[in-house]
């Protein structure tokens, strides 16, 4: 028979219990009898049984017995219960519930309130912050009092999110949402409503148009750099195909339209985090300021759109520009008029769209065919595949997304004379983010820091998304295959976070093959009767191994 416990062990194994210990590993680690073990966890589990059965309702029965038979049958009708007397009657009696002793008084969890809130913030769950207080804190209340305890906090403290304010001219931010209802085709229908909003001053455009795509789209944007009277550097977007045909945070793949319509006016697309409207916040609160205060309970006959656009516009003029911002505490036309002289200067010409091809250079001559003309490359792009993009204006050429020619068109048949290409758009200078990044990949090693530095010179500001996306993959791989896959990536001139992924994959597996046991292969010498053993070494793996 087992032995007898305090209280306090009682519950330790309680909790124990719960944190799915066995009792072999109870007893090798506190060093209780295996037997008292088992006998306190079949009185665990029957508490466990009687607790479950206290969560349905209580049912009482009422016992009538009647001496005869025909009394039951003649009897009349119970006027609570609406049965003959002597039937069996189950109901359900209201019962008041009644109240946690844990909850009237202080928490036992309270005192260790700091430990709690930091091992929370851990992403820790309560199971495992009960072990860790009992071990290292000397907490001897029960699981159940941690997990309400646990509860509060998480009630009482939601998720915050940081603000983060921008430099005058830094960023705007773009979303669509719904506009008034306008009458097309006989039917009251929702155009979708455009909204830049720039980040500063929290100056917004607003447009509705009756369609998403690309082109539409740019001609928005277009429209939001006229009324600001220039371009911010950065522009946040959400994952929408008429700009991004590959939602990943770390590498986006943009539109091809967006983005040389991104490298024509100056600015960087940022796409954000796929379903986290948090990171564009100041355009989400200025759509829904829109939608609340200039289009609610409107509605409008023209199908064209242009009464709804021009009431935005002096609805824009009237009061969006003239108000005092909520966060800023400042009137948005005069946080404007600070932030305009910081924004990029405008082109002079509107963005020409373009046709998509792909073309391999000329071995002989180093020129590509687009629509029966030839415009030259530089020599060391000969016999290599390169993206175009054309229209009747322009052709653009590129190289690993990167633009490497832009030209004005000729007749069919000609040879283009002009081999200039257009200017590299202006550097942005690096923040403390960026800086972070890069002192990271140099603890890393010297492999991380050559790719991180060739894919900036490649790239621009994009490839810090890329190398944040190489960083995190230290939580998945060791440090040695990243430094061997970054190493790998240089010499082959490869700066893409995908690219480093999948080497990585590679060699993760080959170093399992490496590390497996080998084995011992027994074979057998023909010359003998029954052989002379000769031991072969094999490599086992997770796979079969056939000879």
């Amino acid at each position: 028979m087992g032995n007898t416990l305090k209280m306090d062990k009682i519950e330790m194994l309680n909790g124990l219990y719960e944190a799915g210990w066995s009792n072999r590993k109870i007893n090798i680690n506190i060093g209780i009898n295996r037997r008292t073990i088992s006998k306190y966890r079949n009185d665990w589990i029957k508490g466990k049984e009687r607790s479950k059965e206290k969560n349905f309702p209580q049912l009482n029965t009422i016992h009538k017995n009647c001496q005869e038979q025909n009394q039951i049958q003649n009897a009349p009708l119970d006027r609570e219960t609406k049965c003959p007397p002597g039937e069996v009657v189950y109901f359900q009696v209201p019962t008041e519930t009644a109240p946690d002793p844990v909850e009237q008084s202080r928490s036992k969890a309270a005192p260790f309130d700091q430990q709690i809130k930091e091992k929370l913030e851990k992403g820790q769950h309560a199971r495992s912050i009960y072990q860790d207080l009992y071990l290292e804190e000397e907490y001897r209340g029960s699981y159940d009092s941690v997990k309400r305890f646990i509860r509060k906090l998480q009630k009482q403290h939601k998720k915050l999110y940081a603000r983060i304010e921008t430099l005058p001219g830094e960023e705007a931010q773009v979303d669509f949402g719904q506009g008034a209802p306008t009458l097309k085709n006989g039917k009251y229908r929702r155009p979708w409503l455009f909204v830049m909003t720039l980040s500063h001053s929290r100056k917004s455009f607003e447009k509705v148009v009756w369609s998403q795509d690309v082109e539409t789209f740019i001609r928005c944007h277009e429209e939001a750099f006229q009324d600001f009277g220039g371009v911010p550097e950065i522009i946040k977007i959400d994952n929408l195909k008429s700009a991004v045909l590959i939602a990943n945070l770390y590498e986006p793949v943009l539109n091809p339209n967006y983005k040389s319509f991104g490298e024509y006016y100056g600015f960087v697309p940022l796409p954000c985090k796929v379903r986290t409207p948090e990171h564009k916040g100041k355009v989400e609160a200025g759509v829904k300021y829109v939608q609340n205060n200039a289009l609610q309970g409107k509605r409008f006959e023209d199908d064209s759109l242009n009464d709804q656009n021009a009431y935005l516009r002096k609805w824009n003029r009237t009061w969006a520009t003239t108000r005092i911002h909520g966060t800023t505490k400042r009137q948005v036309g005069q946080m404007f008029k600070e932030e305009q002289p910081h924004l990029k200067s405008l082109p002079e010409t509107t963005f020409v769209f373009f046709k998509v091809g792909r073309r391999k250079v000329s071995s002989g001559d180093s020129h590509v065919e687009v629509k029966g003309a030839y415009y030259p490359i530089p020599p060391h792009y000969m016999g290599r595949r390169v993206d175009v993009h054309f229209n009747s204006k322009w052709v653009k050429i590129l190289f690993n997304g990167k633009t490497i020619q832009w030209l004005s068109t000729i007749e069919k048949g000609r040879f283009h004379p002009d081999k200039s290409c257009l200017p590299a758009n202006k550097a942005m200078d690096r923040n403390a983010w960026q800086s972070n990044l890069l002192k990271r990949c140099t603890v890393l090693g010297k492999n991380v820091r050559d790719w991180a530095d060739l894919a900036i010179d490649d790239r621009g500001l994009p490839a810090y998304r890329s190398i944040q996306g190489v960083l995190n993959l230290t939580k998945k791989y060791s440090l040695k295959l990243l430094d061997r896959a970054c190493c790998l990536a240089v010499q082959r001139s490869v700066f893409s976070y995908r690219l480093i992924r999948h080497y990585l994959e590679e060699l993760s597996i080959q170093e399992q093959i490496q590390t497996c046991l080998p084995l011992v292969l027994i074979s057998v010498d023909s010359d003998s009767d029954f052989g002379v053993g000769r031991t072969v070494p094999l490599i086992s793996c997770s796979k079969m191994c056939f000879l």
